[in-house]
């Protein structure tokens, strides 16, 4: 006899919500695997060129936009969130320069190593599964407000009345019919704090966000020279960006997560100065396994030289200057830029 012989649909979520927090997710809900909410606005998003050179996602579209595309035969889709907000905590060297997310391990390898567990487990009750977290064509945020994992704030991020903006959102599409959760209610009212406090204005709209301008996409995202007259509102950030998420009144209700692959590891605690002495073997020996990882030396130095061009002083010039001569012609070219910037300000 099947193992499932005697299991209510309500039975089987009691089971999945109860193995996914002992896997460590702060929340489990389940959606219908439709058409996402905003999948015309996703559409016209890209058609506008909002999202820069992510040229993956134009690729995409039609898949991230038809979840039987991904998954033929797919039913439900389960969201999950990963709370990583690490407290009120001393922030050393460069980790204000850094979002909170980064400062340790890659968020996508831990959630990756979990999600394997949960397919196992709903393997053992005639699930098909595919899992993803921020690395597949999935509208994360439409499942994520859909399944009431929380509801999309005017920055379009998540945010949840227990965890704020502060956590990660994983996906799971199942063959298996899930009874589906209710959607919370949309509860920023007239509050604009996270469009306000955007440095560089990408938040355009109530629930719309050029990536073209946002410090994420220019810190990251971008692979070549950050645009001149975005330099200087980058703000001295190095690595992504927590305005908008910290901006958000719902985060006074964030409770510290018990995940201690977030706390911060020693290379982002390291000054910009000393961030930029690095070599390739030390970088890649500080940010082994670490979100910083992917956009490398050249990409890291880069960012470093445009927050020095910003906040630096004479002091740094001589660390720019030598960066001026780095043979990556992309660090050579930001630290010339931000010796400019400081003989400027300085006369």
């Amino acid at each position: 006899m099947s193992q499932n012989a005697y299991f209510t649909e309500s039975d089987m979520k009691q089971a999945l919500t109860d193995f996914a927090r002992s896997l460590g997710f702060s929340l489990c809900r389940v959606a219908p695997a439709a058409e996402p909410v905003h999948a015309e606005a996703f559409r016209q998003w890209l058609a506008d060129g909002c999202a820069g050179e992510m040229a993956w996602m134009e690729r995409n579209a039609d898949r991230r936009t038809d979840p039987q595309l991904v998954l033929p035969g797919a039913k439900s889709v389960i969201v999950l969130a990963l709370n990583y907000w690490q407290g009120e905590v001393e922030q050393r060297g460069s980790m204000d320069r850094i979002a909170r997310y980064a400062w340790n391990e890659d968020y996508h390898d831990l959630i990756a190593s979990k999600l394997r567990q949960l397919d196992v487990f709903l393997q053992q009750h005639g699930g098909v599964q595919n899992g993803y977290s921020d690395t597949g064509p999935v509208l994360e945020r439409d499942f994520g407000a859909l399944s009431g994992a929380g509801w999309q704030g005017k920055s379009t991020m998540l945010i949840h009345p227990r965890l704020g903006a502060w956590f990660f959102l994983a996906e799971v599409l199942t063959t298996l019919d899930l009874p589906p959760d209710a959607p919370l209610p949309n509860r920023c009212g007239n509050c604009v704090r996270c469009m306000v406090e955007c440095p560089t204005g990408a938040i355009t709209a109530p629930h719309r966000m050029d990536a073209r301008r946002c410090i994420a996409y220019l810190t990251i995202e971008n692979k070549g020279s950050i645009p001149e007259a975005l330099r200087p509102l980058i703000g001295g950030r190095i690595y992504g960006c927590d305005v908008c998420a910290a901006a958000c009144p719902w985060n006074r209700f964030a409770q510290a997560s018990q995940e201690a692959a977030f706390a911060a590891r020693p290379g982002v605690q390291l000054g910009l100065r000393e961030l930029l002495a690095l070599d390739d073997a030390q970088f890649r020996t500080l940010f082994r396994g670490s979100p910083i990882a992917r956009i490398k030396r050249r990409g890291l130095l880069r960012n470093v030289c445009v927050a020095l061009g910003i906040t630096g002083t004479p002091a740094d010039l001589p660390a720019l200057e030598r960066a001026a001569t780095d043979p990556e012609p992309l660090i050579a070219e930001h630290a010339r830029w931000a010796v400019e910037q400081i003989a400027a300000r300085e006369g």
